[in-house]
């Protein structure tokens, strides 16, 4: 809890740095407080918070997954200088929201009842809401805002209204408690009816299809700063939130849900990689891919052993790196054209060769080729599910060969053009070729050496 409150006063700061006409400030007091945050999430909890640990428990699983959220926004606000130079006015409520949907993936992590849960959800998506609007005077971008509220709101009622049906039924808002009910009445329909829902509302927000409604809009529509911490951190936060759920509250009715969340995956794989196939845009192709990652990572509820929260936090980092490096470069490209068709892409490597590397090297992590730490997430992942499910890693693996075809065709764009459309005086900054670099070594170190990852993260 000491990291959440870091997270939450560096927020307020940050806010009311606006108010003195110091915006600009922003996202270096954001920085500063999320590296002391960081490093606070490697030491032991104060024992001052174990009076709450009946509602928030900072247990090792929660301190590993607030260190990957922490680390994916880190490297977000070092983007934010170039990507939010057009938002000058408003700059320190945007690097205030990003932190205080931040808190909220951290309350996810740890919480110990559904209300606490019910709270981590709200926290961590009203600032989305908001921010996927922030460029006012773009039609596409307030359409994503009120579209993805909308669509919340509909989320957040299936959430409440399966906790109604949980407590109606087991009494109780206890993780734990909820489980020994479970375990000793596996037929009660109430309570079967409030996992369904609950599953429903959070498939919605890690974008499981037939969810995923919303996501090609909102992400294609939203800054693409705010388009990469959605597809990063709110996805770390998503999953391990349902993870949790499901693995300790949900497990004594897991025959129930756990074949309708193998629908969920075949859906999501399979139409989200044809979806793919179609798109000109580069953005909203990442859309579309974002979508079946989370079918990916879906595959950690089958065949579960006890490196299955390893496995998922492997994942969840070498594809919230992979976002980093790829939203990099399409931010660049999107505030020189203006755009983000493959077209805007063409020749970039003879210009900006290490930003394109960044790219391609993420874009191939993502499809899993090998050498880079998306294979490895998904060997992981793979081997496993293969132990309970070995159809939906067939489908899974055929999801991957299609997305090769699609992240090439950007590939391409960017590195077998004879001709550049950048012009020589237009380069990208130090910051940006820096992040460039630490993503590019990260991906091929931990998909050469994965057991580097716990190392990181102090395990």
């Amino acid at each position: 809890m000491s990291v959440l409150i870091i997270v939450f006063l560096t927020a307020v700061i940050a806010l009311f740095s606006g108010v003195f006409e110091q915006g600009k400030f922003a996202r270096y007091i954001g920085i500063l407080g999320l590296i002391i945050a960081l490093y606070v999430s490697f030491m032991p909890e104060c024992s001052f918070f174990d009076q709450y640990k009946h509602m928030y428990e900072y247990s090792a699983n929660t301190a590993l997954f607030t260190k990957l959220a922490i680390v994916t926004t880190l490297l977000l606000f070092f983007l934010g200088g170039f990507a939010f130079s057009n938002h000058r006015s408003h700059q320190s409520e945007l690097y205030a929201l990003m932190l205080f949907a931040l808190c909220g993936g951290i309350v996810l992590f740890g919480y110990q009842n559904l209300v606490t849960m019910f709270l981590g959800v709200e926290i961590l998506s009203i600032p989305l809401y908001v921010m996927a609007g922030a460029n006012k005077t773009d039609l596409r971008s307030n359409e994503a805002s009120i579209k993805y509220f909308l669509m919340g709101a509909f989320a957040t009622g299936f959430l409440l209204f399966g906790i109604a049906f949980i407590y109606g039924s087991a009494g109780t808002f206890d993780l734990y408690r909820i489980h020994d009910f479970g375990v000793a009445n596996t037929g009660n329909v109430m309570f079967i009816l409030g996992v369904l829902l609950i599953l429903c509302a959070l498939a919605f927000k890690v974008a499981l299809a037939p969810f995923h409604m919303w996501s090609p809009d909102v992400y294609a529509g939203s800054p693409s700063l705010i388009t990469a911490f959605m597809a990063s951190v709110v996805k770390i936060s998503g999953f391990f939130a349902l993870f949790r759920l499901m693995t300790i509250g949900f497990v004594g009715v897991t025959h129930e849900w756990i074949n309708v969340l193998g629908v969920f995956l075949i859906i999501t794989l399979l139409l989200a990689n044809v979806m793919g196939l179609a798109q000109t845009n580069a953005k909203r192709m990442l859309a579309y891919s974002s979508v079946s990652h989370a079918g990916y990572i879906g595959l950690v509820f089958f065949g579960m052993t006890s490196l299955s929260t390893y496995n998922l936090a492997f994942y969840l980092f070498a594809y919230s790196l992979s976002t980093v490096g790829v939203f990099m470069c399409l931010i660049w490209v999107e505030k020189l054209k203006r755009e983000t068709s493959f077209g805007a892409f063409k020749g970039l490597a003879k210009t900006e060769p290490l930003l394109a590397t960044a790219a391609a090297i993420s874009m191939l992590s993502m499809a899993g080729v090998p050498l880079t730490a998306g294979f490895m997430g998904k060997f992981a992942l793979f081997s496993q599910a293969m132990n309970g499910a070995a159809f939906l890693v067939l489908v899974a693996v055929l999801g991957s060969a299609l997305s090769i075809a699609y992240y090439l065709r950007l590939i391409i764009a960017m590195f077998f053009f004879k001709e550049s459309t950048f012009k020589s005086s237009e380069k990208v900054t130090l910051t940006y070729n820096i992040i460039a670099v630490v993503v590019i070594v990260l991906i091929i170190i931990l998909g050469i050496f994965p057991d580097l990852f716990a190392r990181m993260f102090g395990l």
